[in-house]
């Protein structure tokens, strides 16, 4: 039997945005690549590299 130790989630993205009106980032309110209609979680560019190294495997 193996053990995984990381499980890839495989999340849906929000489809990128055309143009302004930009959705938030829930983290730092800063404008995210994702049109402001969408609605669920939002992440900025660097918030969601830095989740992404969170929640990444370490081993």
């Amino acid at each position: 039997m193996s053990e995984d130790h990381c499980t890839i989630v495989d999340v849906p993205k929000p489809p990128k945005a055309e143009g302004p009106p930009y959705a938030e980032c829930v983290l730092c309110r800063e404008p995210t690549e994702y049109p402001e209609s969408y609605k669920g979680i939002t992440l900025c560019p660097v918030c969601e590299w830095q989740e992404a190294q969170r929640t990444a495997c370490s081993g």
